[in-house]
């Protein structure tokens, strides 16, 4: 059995997450509820950051919130001292309701809109990360009429492919994210902002991935990026002053995963920036990262109550619980796996092997494939780990389920962040059909 952060087993058999019974968990604010360990979130975020400062370089480390945004989370992340990506104006907006330091606010996004692009001026964010010519063109135009000035990062495709799942692998040449670093969109785009009044270029930025176990493909795509950023400055006398090398550090879903420490991805992305600046007789740049999954993924759990069983003889045993792929898409999405235990039974022996079934009108609605388990019982509580990233941010109404609510457990207290949807927040806002009268 493999436990995460502050998880332990208490006297009664009970699995705890920071100090709190995660039965009375259940009990409380009823199932399926994410329950989030902020003590593991906070010690990820500091790990990242010593590092950088033991190394002595410049850096931010950017919460990339796709992976869980809300205004509770962007508050711990602004105590912690990180920066902030958002990928959306929802997402900005909620950065800006939340109270977080706008200056540390990155914008990223491969279709941003006109308003989405006002906001980030109206609001005078610390930068945005700028995907393709046609935002090039919208920025141009909205700096130039407001004559206000923004930063700006150049997201680029090295043309790498992490070993990853296809569907989450973005640094590749055929990808819809950046400008092609091989085929000379990357210099074009360079030419077309590095000398404008308003936008401040003021560095390069990659992404080569998600759910990555080494380090090679990020130190490859460091020295392409440094390649790139020496040769604009011989040609042109022109210094990026910022590398963003992204995120897509790995974590432990099941035994079969082995992620390294933050530490080491980190270093290896230091060392590598510092002998190809030195190569290239280019000054060590201010190294950016983006970890999303790794700094919030473990730290969730999902509880769920089961109830349903069915056994199909010779082939498999059901258990189905009261959620699904309405609050977790990534097994029916991209095949995803997942551990868990019974809450409520954690001493017990697992003899027993389940498919774990959601309540969703899909036959591919199935959390874990083969879960081991002791002989469940409807009501028991299943915990299955790791559903931190992408769970509760990828949720859906479908079959009219509501989202669950969310808890933030830490140092034995527990805090309802976000509140279970209710029936009436499903048609809040709905305003019917009427149908028109016939004339006569």
């Amino acid at each position: 059995m493999h436990l995460y952060g502050t998880q332990s087993i208490n006297e009664n058999g009970h699995l705890t997450i920071g100090g709190v019974d995660a039965v009375d968990l259940a009990a409380q604010y009823g199932t399926p509820l994410f329950v989030y360990d902020i003590a593991l979130f906070r010690e990820r975020a500091q790990a990242f950051q010593k590092t950088f400062e033991n190394e002595q370089v410049g850096y931010q480390v950017a919460y990339a919130s796709k992976a869980f945004s809300g205004i509770a989370i962007y508050q711990v992340a602004a105590q912690e001292g990180l920066s902030l990506d958002v990928v959306s104006g929802g997402e900005l907006y909620t950065a800006i309701q939340s109270g977080f330091p706008k200056e540390k606010i990155h914008f990223h996004g491969n279709n941003k809109s006109q308003a989405e692009i006002d906001m980030a001026f109206d609001e005078e964010i610390g930068c945005i990360v700028v995907d393709n010519f046609h935002e090039i063109d919208l920025l141009k135009k909205t700096a130039e009429q407001r004559q206000q000035k923004m930063n700006i990062l150049l997201r680029v495709t090295p043309g790498i492919e992490a070993h990853t799942h296809d569907y989450i692998t973005t640094g590749q040449e055929d990808s819809k994210f950046g400008f092609d670093l091989n085929n000379g969109q990357a210099d074009r785009a360079f030419m077309e902002t590095y000398a404008h009044e308003q936008l401040e270029l003021i560095g390069l930025h990659c992404h080569i991935g998600s759910q990555i176990f080494e380090t090679a493909a990020f130190q490859m795509a460091s020295e392409k990026l440094l390649l790139k950023m020496a040769g604009w400055k011989q040609d042109h006398s022109y210094t990026c002053s910022v590398l963003n090398l992204g995120g897509g550090f790995g974590i432990r879903y099941t035994e079969e995963d082995a992620p390294l420490e933050p530490a080491v991805y980190v270093k290896d992305m230091i060392r590598t920036v510092k002998t190809a600046s030195e190569g290239a007789g280019f000054p060590v740049p201010e190294i950016w990262i983006e970890p999303g999954r790794s700094l919030i993924g473990d730290a969730g759990t999902t509880l769920y109550t089961i109830g349903s069983t069915k056994d199909v003889p010779d082939t498999r045993r059901y258990a189905a619980v009261d959620g699904g792929m309405s609050d977790n898409i990534r097994p029916a999405l991209y095949g995803a796996k997942y551990s868990s235990l019974l809450a409520n039974r954690a001493q017990e022996q697992a003899e027993q092997v389940y498919t774990i079934a959601g309540k969703c009108c899909e036959s591919g609605d199935k959390l874990i494939e083969e879960a081991q388990l002791p002989e469940v019982s409807a009501g028991d509580i299943l915990a299955v780990f790791c559903t931190g990233a992408y769970g509760y941010s990828m949720a859906s109404n479908y079959n009219r389920i509501t989202r669950p609510a969310v808890v933030f457990v830490e140092e034995g207290k527990h805090q309802l962040v976000i509140r279970r949807e209710s029936f009436e927040d499903l048609i809040k806002n709905e305003v019917g059909y009427v149908q028109e009268e016939a004339k006569p």
